[in-house]
Order: structure tokens, then sequence, then C-alpha cells
């Protein structure tokens, strides 16, 4: 782990064992049976969903990854806050299910959560907002 400037370390996820399975084509609905605590999984499921104008289905699976995330940042040192830096490959699950978030409850008119979880990714990782469009 590297220290930002306010002394706050990076959390740096392992890699999740869904990320070669989805990279093999396997279905995101199998991935996430078979590694429920994979955010990846359930980040491409929400993203997939709302691709396909499933919004509140999208917004669920959204949900879920992110507090999968969360389970994962806390188990892996993050203490509620600190950079979740995008060029570290396994944390894009918890970025992505964020972004997914944000743009779901945006979708439904959760404008408050839309917002709390656009800022909590653009403080996350700015790299990371950007690469998805928030």
């Amino acid at each position: 782990m590297t220290e930002n400037l306010l002394g706050i370390p990076e959390t740096r996820l392992p890699q999740d064992p869904a990320a070669r399975l989805l990279d093999e084509g396997v279905a995101a609905d199998q991935v996430a049976a078979a590694h429920p605590t994979s955010s990846l999984a359930w980040a491409t499921l929400a993203e997939d969903a709302l691709a396909d104008g499933r919004t509140v289905e999208g917004y669920a699976y959204a949900r879920t990854g992110y507090h999968r995330a969360l389970d994962s940042l806390r188990k892996n040192g993050w203490r509620g806050q600190g950079p979740v830096p995008w060029e570290h490959e396994p944390n894009r699950g918890f970025l992505r299910a964020l972004a997914a978030l944000s743009k779901a409850a945006g979708a439904i008119g959760e404008t408050d959560e839309e917002r709390r979880c656009a800022d909590f990714l653009r403080d996350s990782s700015a790299a990371g907002a950007r690469e998805l469009g928030l």
C-alpha cells in the first residue's frame, strides 16, 4: 500500500476468481451464483441489466455488488475512506458496482443516492470515475 498526500493508505483488493470466469465468457449470473462475494460479477450483472433497460433489476444487482465490495474492502484494511485505485484491476468490481449504483439510483429518481455514490466514486478513484463516465 502506498500513502496519498493525506496519509491514508490505498486499498488494493486481492484478485477476484470471478474475473477469470467472466473473461472466459461464463455467464455473469452463473459466476455470481458460484462466487456470490464477487463484486465484479454483481457489477457485470448490473451493467448488463441497465444496458437492457431493466433499471430496477440493475439497481438491485448494483446494490448487492456494492455491499459485497464494502465487505471485501473492510476485510482488506479499508477504514471507510481513502483511495481505491482504478489502476489496480481487482478494485474495479467495487468501482464498477458503485458507478452502476449511482446510475441506477438516478434512473429511479433517487437523486441523493445518485450524488452520494458519484461523489464516493470520485473520492475513491478519480481515474475510475472518469473511466466509468461519472
